[in-house]
């Protein structure tokens, strides 16, 4: 149906739609410009990805931390060796 052959209300329903929709378009621009809440939003992933559902580190972070560790001393050794 045409623009002409519409009636009062069905304009105004179409016009309340198209009015939803912007107003969904610019929430969604606005979450995208939010770089802080984005940033915590990462941080909660992170955390929930690297803890338990009681709040515990994950096995594999402290395996991971651990090697970490681990690796840091043998270069700490590696390195004063080497000086002597």
């Amino acid at each position: 149906m045409s623009d002409q052959h519409k009636t009062p209300e069905e304009l105004e329903a179409e016009i309340a739609l198209q009015r939803e929709q912007l107003a969904g378009t610019v929430d969604e621009l606005a979450a995208k410009l939010d770089v802080k809440s984005q940033a915590q939003h990462k941080v909660a992933a992170l955390k929930d990805s690297a803890t338990t559902d009681d709040g515990r580190p994950r096995n594999e972070v402290i395996a991971a931390a651990g090697s970490l560790v681990a690796m840091a001393v043998v270069l700490l050794l590696w390195r004063r060796r080497g000086r002597h």
